[in-house]
């Protein structure tokens, strides 16, 4: 076979190896009549087959990886983060009230679905709040949805009240586009539930839109139910990705 046989050969080679890759990136398990774990990747990745310069494999770790086994596309798609860390700082409006708000979300405890939260807010008319609060993701974190109960503390002070404890509740996140790009998530907690004097329900809905790789326009809504009377807090403000 001269040389330009073996360029065609090898690009075929290439080519449909990278059809293949695409298929089982794109379409789900179900559409194959076999488990797509099953195929046979690592044989076609073959060293040999490749006709490949050893020292591009060398240079190469992902080669490397598929050469020695192959790995579960579809598992490494579930396991990946659908969402990122973010840091926040926002302006807010409560009750014709202006302030601003900081906060950090989702900071991963190791390789689990459970994440450290914090966030604090001042606005004018002695009014503050601070919270930190730890979330357990139930569904593997590259699902497009997931539930999180969440536990914490936190205190929340009005100037007709003073709201300090436990908080717990729950989260339920929206991704329609990964790492960030876009997400919608709804929160409803309640700290000091079941206190009589002291409970107060917070109802929060949180949107976030990606202007670059590592900055986010975002805006929330939440509404609070003091003792003594009900608030609405809107916000809007920049995050960056981590």
């Amino acid at each position: 076979m001269n040389d330009l046989g073996i360029t065609l050969s090898w690009a075929a080679k290439g080519c449909s190896g990278a059809i293949a890759l695409a298929l089982v990136s794109f379409f789900p398990a179900s559409f194959f009549p076999h488990p797509v774990q099953s195929m046979p990747i690592a044989q076609r990745l073959d060293a040999d087959q490749l006709e490949l310069d050893p020292s591009i494999i060398e240079e190469s770790p992902v080669l490397q990886r598929w050469l020695n086994d192959s790995p579960d596309l579809l598992e490494d798609i579930r396991r990946d983060p659908a969402f990122r860390t973010r840091i926040r700082a926002a302006y807010a409006e409560i009750d014709d009230e202006s302030g601003f708000l900081v906060s950090i979300d989702d900071i991963f405890l190791g390789q689990t679905g459970l994440t450290l939260n914090g966030d604090f807010g001042t606005f004018e008319g002695d009014r503050q709040s601070w919270g930190v609060t730890l979330r357990y993701y139930t569904l593997p974190l590259g699902n497009g949805v997931n539930l999180a109960p969440l536990v914490g503390y936190r205190e929340l002070e009005t100037p007709d009240d003073e709201v300090d404890g436990v908080e717990l509740g729950i989260r339920l996140l929206l991704v329609p586009s990964r790492t960030g790009a876009a997400d919608i998530s709804v929160s409803q907690s309640w700290i000091n539930p079941g206190s009589d004097r002291q409970e107060t329900s917070l109802t929060t809905i949180t949107t976030g839109y990606a202007l670059t790789q590592d900055i986010r326009i975002s805006s929330d809504i939440q509404i609070q139910l003091t003792p003594s009377e009900p608030d609405t807090r809107f916000s809007l403000g920049l995050e960056f990705m981590l």
